[in-house]
């Protein structure tokens, strides 16, 4: 699949993580619990190896799912209804919480350990990218067979697909056929 630029910032790690899963390929890297906890060691969401478990690989697929639904509505989609009670779960099991610093900076962070703290820690990002408004341009591929999460660098928010080499031509070869079709 051709990526386009990493998303910015921590920005980055919600995209590598949605991005586990490749609906093209129908491949998901974290098919294991060893490999969840390579991922989140590799991309510092554990601070040392923890235990992981088949049920911690089943939320934490589950939470990237719902925050695929998210990027999808950030298109203007309907919002899959149970993507908010599933991350508000979520947010509760990793127990986030506002801390204060000297110089009058708050975060938003978990302190809870293992996967729940792990899954805290993705969440606070979502949460700081929406507060800071780049969230919005995160998004899904509108292609149903890709689904890759991209960030939109577009100057009006509109892109559609992860990719308009690949997705876009795609997308727009089929409308041609379709058209075509009706036409003859």
């Amino acid at each position: 699949m051709t990526q386009r630029d990493p998303a910015p910032g921590s920005l980055e790690t919600i995209r590598r993580f949605v991005n586990t899963f490749d609906a093209e390929q129908d491949a998901d890297a974290l098919d294991s619990p060893e490999s969840l906890e390579r991922f989140l060691l590799d991309t510092g969401l554990f601070g040392e190896a923890e235990s992981v478990t088949e049920d911690d690989l089943v939320r934490v697929r589950t939470v990237r799912e719902a925050l695929r639904a998210l990027m999808h509505a950030n298109h203007g989609d309907d919002l899959d209804p149970g993507a908010v009670p599933l991350l508000n779960d979520a947010a509760a099991r990793a127990k986030l919480t506002f801390t204060f610093d000297p110089s009058h900076a708050c975060a938003i962070e978990s302190v809870t350990g293992g996967v729940d703290g792990a899954i805290g820690r993705v969440l606070a990002i979502v949460y700081r990218a929406m507060v800071e408004g780049t969230w919005e341009r995160m998004k899904a591929c509108r292609s149903d067979s890709c689904q890759w999460a991209f960030y939109d660098r577009s100057k009006n928010h509109s892109s559609k697909w992860c990719s308009m080499e690949v997705c876009g031509n795609r997308e727009k070869a089929r409308t041609y056929r379709r058209r075509r079709a009706v036409g003859a």
